[in-house]
């Protein structure tokens, strides 16, 4: 069949597997989605309403509960008896007891003059005849007043009564806490940042507000919902905010409920998300499903032969990888053999100048002794490599790596003593900074090991390329990180790696260094040796400024 056949069943079969499951799909989200949200909306709204009325009932509640003490007071006592300042006393701690919201107790005449008072400041014989709460309660009876400064010049606001005998007319007045009142009202929590608050019909704050807002302030936004309506007012439509407001004490204050929609919406803001994610996810798999399947049906009827190609492809990869595995092993075994002969040699070199220097032959002097700090190293470096090609000899085995506790205060700086030299040499500072309560790690020395050295080398060589030999800095840090987890930073000053290469790093036979220089096997066996000790390993770097390698590796039990 021609190609151009092929592209018009590949069209027809592509169209039909979007269409066919898209088109329900998307039906079935748009209505969840509408109902869900108009039930959210509706459910918030509600709640906000509910807390509204509770609390303004409350308020209400607590403010006929002090006008009821205080009409108890009146009908008990007359003028005279009252105004005498032992009875009045004995009174006001009688009123305490039923509740401690009151402040004070203070009796006037007629005329406004306070003639008697149990209370905190000195205010027996001002005249508040020209007070305004005075003149409300002669004229009504009774009075609340809103929160306002008077002789004392601090905010507060009085529950005043009159009575009327045959003889004689005078009033009852007392102050409440308007510190227990401002709690009693803020103790309203919506979410993270609703709050109450009461004005009065000035917009003038009776309480204090939690997000800003002091006693007697005048705040901007609340004016606009000083319109007089009975019952729960919600307001919505702000940007902000989502308002729910009642009038109290006889519509002379206004309860204020508000919240950031942020908040108030948390929940839908979430579904929303969640909705565009099955919508982005669910469209994705569509779109993918039927490419796939698209281009599977069309490419069998277009080439039967393309699946077979691949197996070979992979069969020839896997045996190549199965012929490295046995080449490495048969390496190790002949690199063994030259490492046993230079061991031996060392020995009895060792031997040797032990017996010249019994027999007085030898004689200590620093020529000497650096002969011998070189017969250690050549020591130290021939037990290295064994460990090397064991480790080889046991991947080529499938064997499982000897763990054991490593306690990384001392095995880290064996490590960096390791490269010293050819840091010193090419003019790179190293700094060590191992905690003191760094807690040992479970795992195998030998690859651990083989890590740091990698991450070592491959920071010197970052160092050299962008410095030379002068101004390379190497930082290696380890400490406790939290959750019984070890980290552990490798820090270099080099030449970094770019954005587009530093998610590739730690795949096989990824390499930016240039061909005869790297394998790009090095950080794809480190990044294996880490995840089975249990661990994670990653890196972050900036182009021209470094890079930084952080193990994280969890404590030994």
């Amino acid at each position: 069949m021609k190609k151009g056949h092929y592209a018009k069943i590949r069209k027809f079969v592509f169209t039909s597997m979007i269409l066919a499951p898209i088109i329900p799909f998307v039906l079935i989200l748009s209505v969840g989605f509408y109902y869900f949200t108009t039930s959210l909306e509706s459910s918030t709204i509600a709640s906000m309403k509910r807390i509204v009325e509770d609390h303004g009932q409350m308020i209400g509640s607590f403010l006929k509960e002090r006008e009821a003490d205080l009409k108890f007071i009146l009908h008990s006592y007359d003028f005279n008896d009252i105004a005498d300042p032992v009875i009045l006393d004995n009174t006001f701690k009688r009123l305490k007891k039923e509740s401690p919201t009151f402040i004070d107790l203070g009796v006037f005449n007629k005329d406004g003059i306070h003639v008697a008072y149990h209370g905190p400041y000195k205010l027996v014989g001002k005249d508040y005849g020209k007070e305004e709460w005075f003149k409300e309660v002669m004229k009504k009876g009774q009075y609340i007043s809103d929160i306002f400064l008077g002789f004392r010049r601090i905010p507060h606001f009085v529950i005043a009564l009159k009575r009327e005998d045959s003889e004689n007319s005078w009033v009852i007045r007392a102050t409440i806490d308007t510190f227990m009142f401002c709690n009693l009202v803020k103790k309203v929590r919506i979410g993270k940042t609703g709050e109450a608050y009461i004005v009065n019909t000035d917009g003038i704050l009776q309480t204090e507000r939690r997000s800003g807002g002091n006693l007697m302030e005048k705040p901007a936004d609340t004016i606009k919902y000083l319109k007089s309506h009975s019952d729960i007012k919600i307001y919505k439509q702000e940007k902000e905010y989502l308002y729910a407001t009642t009038w109290l004490k006889d519509d002379n204050w206004m309860l204020v409920v508000r919240q950031e929609k942020a908040d108030a919406f948390s929940a839908f803001r979430t579904a929303s998300y969640i909705i565009i994610f099955i919508s982005i996810i669910g469209g994705a798999i569509i779109i993918a499903a039927a490419f796939f399947m698209t281009g599977r049906i069309v490419r069998r009827l277009e080439r039967m032969d393309a699946e077979k190609e691949q197996l070979n492809q992979q069969l020839i990869g896997a045996s190549r990888l199965a012929e490295l595995g046995e080449m490495s092993t048969g390496f190790a075994h002949e690199i063994n053999n030259p490492l046993q002969i230079i061991k031996s040699e060392q020995s009895l070199i060792e031997l040797n100048m032990s017996e010249l220097k019994e027999a007085g032959q030898l004689k200590k002097s620093e020529p000497l002794d650096e002969i011998e700090d070189s017969m250690e190293q050549i020591k130290l470096q021939v037990s290295r490599c064994s460990k090397i090609t064991q480790q080889i000899l046991k991947f080529g085995r499938q064997s499982e790596p000897e763990r054991l506790d490593v306690d990384l205060r001392s095995f880290i700086p064996e490590v960096t003593d390791m490269v010293a030299k050819k840091a010193s040499v090419h003019g790179i500072s190293i700094k060590q900074n191992v905690a003191e309560d760094t807690a040992p790690v479970y795992g195998d020395t030998s690859q651990l090991q083989q890590v740091l050295l990698n991450l070592f080398n491959n920071a010197m060589d970052a160092i050299i390329d962008q410095h030379g030999t002068f101004g390379g800095k190497l930082s290696i840090e380890a400490g406790p990180k939290g959750n019984r987890n070890i980290e552990i930073k490798v820090t270099d000053n080099g030449s970094g790696i770019s954005p587009e290469n530093l998610s590739k790093i730690f795949s096989p036979f990824f390499t930016t260094k240039p061909v005869g220089k790297g394998t790009g096997l090095g950080l794809s066996v480190c990044y294996g040796i880490i995840d089975k000790m249990g661990g994670t390993m990653t890196a972050t770097s900036e182009k021209d400024v470094g890079t930084t390698f952080i193990i994280n590796l969890p404590e030994a039990k």
